[in-house]
């Protein structure tokens, strides 16, 4: 159970959370700090972050974190992702919603989904998630699925969070309403911040771009001498 001063504790956290990332300007630290952060304040085992495809149509892999497995992909680990975990499709061969797979109807429906247990949950496949865990010992319970929204309330990744653990005997739980409110507020403010810094990176590549247009415009049409000279004695 939650108490007073672990809610008031983790508020804290989330407000200097926040403040943190606004001022990332590394990409790929900021999402792993999303995801650390989100890890942090639910008391979360493991975790991923996904990002949005250009398309509009996957799920992209960017950060995957199991504490207890010792697993690290993406960000500071050095282990990349793209051949290990495909992408996730949002829509079935057919052109249907792929609403099986947690994460995408996530994405799809703008939903949060909390799972206390995957093994009885109805309605989504986590036949992954069983071969997951018949390879490596784990045991997938708890799941919290977050959608990523931007300002203007369009989806530009999914936060998802396995296995909440009692900050004082590490047994599993589910994640309780106030591990939901504090994820989905983490996640508002990592979408503006995801978004800003997309935003900054996309100016500094368009300035980079006409600096370089300039120079190669100088280069091939440089100034005549006596346009030179005409400069000088003006």
């Amino acid at each position: 159970m939650d108490t007073l001063d672990d809610l008031f504790r983790r508020l804290e956290q989330l407000n200097e959370i926040g403040a943190a990332l606004s001022h990332e300007r590394n990409l790929d630290r900021l999402l792993e700090r999303i995801l650390l952060a989100a890890k942090q304040i639910t008391h979360a085992d493991g975790g991923t972050l996904y990002r949005m495809t250009e398309d509009g149509r996957h799920l992209r892999f960017e950060i995957v974190r199991t504490d207890s497995l010792a697993i690290a992909f993406g960000g500071s680990s050095g282990q990349p992702l793209s051949s290990k975990f495909p992408d996730l499709p949002l829509y079935t061969e057919s052109g249907e919603p792929n609403n099986s797979m947690v994460a995408a109807y996530s994405a799809l429906n703008l939903q949060t989904v909390n799972i206390a247990d995957a093994y009885t949950a109805e309605g989504f496949d986590f036949s992954g998630t069983r071969a997951f865990d018949a390879r490596t010992g784990y045991r997938s319970q708890s799941f919290l699925t977050v959608p990523m929204k931007n300002h203007e309330n369009e989806v530009i990744g999914v936060l998802q969070l396995i296995n909440a653990q009692d900050p004082v005997s590490g047994e599993v739980r589910a994640f309780s309403y106030a591990d939901q409110r504090l994820a989905e507020s983490l996640a508002s403010q990592a979408a503006i911040a995801l978004t800003n810094r997309q935003l900054i990176s996309q100016l500094e590549e368009l300035f980079e771009s006409f600096i370089q247009l300039i120079n190669t415009a100088i280069d091939e049409n440089p100034p005549t001498p006596a346009a030179t000279a005409s400069g000088c004695r003006s």
